[in-house]
């Protein structure tokens, strides 16, 4: 529990110190709205002690969407340690104590997944996002995971593409990236299914509980994998793009999965060149 206790009186200061400035660039519309929440994060991580491994890169075209898997609340953390980005949350996370507090701070955009005739105003949301220059990561299966496998896409707001191009005058495509995530090491073991929630966090695991236990545990090794970024124009099917993206992140995690946590390459002395004897006449 000290470990807990110290990461915890950190990301306390951490917030403090950061939040006003935070507060300032979203009444002004300055640039350090995007840049404040990547601070946070790659900050978090180096104190929970989250090793991230990255395989490829995130595209730099804009406008874009990326499709990613969904395996723990610790995703948030580590894809915006990564990357300047907003995220798609269930609108129950705007009502949770702290955390929806946060989540307001990083222009998260809130989905009512229950209520269907909301869908669109939030697909056009998240357009109008896209064409201001924002990165959008959808968690596209909709929920969480047990991090072991890949659930099957939803494509109702993937249609953002379409609603993000009717209403530019300036894009004829939307750039779709599919991502993956795959915590691969916990605790300098392989993530197997003896320890999947240790790190995953789906189904009924209270929240509060498996926050603490990540906070103490440190040493988290997470793949995070980039697939090849596709433009669709007006007249890609959202089912087409919903099910390329799905496919592609269950090879990438399933590929992290298999190689297991990545090994660690010893440093060694560099080697000198043998000094030439002097050649006697």
């Amino acid at each position: 529990m000290i470990r807990f206790a110290a990461i915890l009186l950190s990301l306390t200061m951490l917030t403090l110190l950061l939040a006003p400035f935070q507060l300032i660039a979203l009444a002004f519309g300055l640039r350090w709205q995007q840049s404040i929440p990547h601070l946070f994060h790659r900050i978090l991580c180096a104190l929970i002690g989250v090793r991230i491994h990255e395989v490829g890169k995130r595209t730099t075209i804009a406008p874009v969407l990326i499709l990613s898997n969904h395996v723990s609340w610790l995703d948030i953390v580590i894809i915006g340690a990564r990357a300047r980005v907003v995220f798609v949350a269930k609108s129950e996370v705007a009502k949770w104590p702290v955390f929806g507090w946060l989540a307001k701070l990083q222009r998260t955009i809130f989905v009512e997944r229950e209520r269907r005739q909301k869908t669109g105003a939030t697909a056009q949301e998240i357009g109008d996002r896209m064409l201001s220059g924002d990165a959008v990561v959808l968690f596209a299966e909709g929920t969480s995971s047990d991090g072991m496998r890949v659930l099957p896409f939803r494509s109702a707001l993937i249609g953002s593409v379409h609603h993000a191009l009717g209403d530019s005058t300036h894009h004829k495509e939307i750039t779709v990236q599919p991502m993956s995530i795959a915590y691969v090491g916990f605790g300098g073991l392989p993530v197997g299914r003896a320890f999947r929630e240790n790190v995953a966090w789906y189904g009924d695991i209270d929240l509060i509980p498996h926050f603490i236990g990540i906070l103490s545990s440190g040493a988290i090794d997470v793949v995070v994998s980039w697939g090849d970024a596709v433009a669709y124009d007006m007249t890609a099917d959202r089912k087409t793009i919903t099910r390329d993206a799905e496919r592609v992140v269950r090879q990438m995690t399933s590929a992290a999965h298999r190689a297991g946590p990545p090994k660690k390459t010893p440093n060694l002395p560099a080697l000198k060149p043998p000094t030439p004897e002097p050649v006697i006449a």
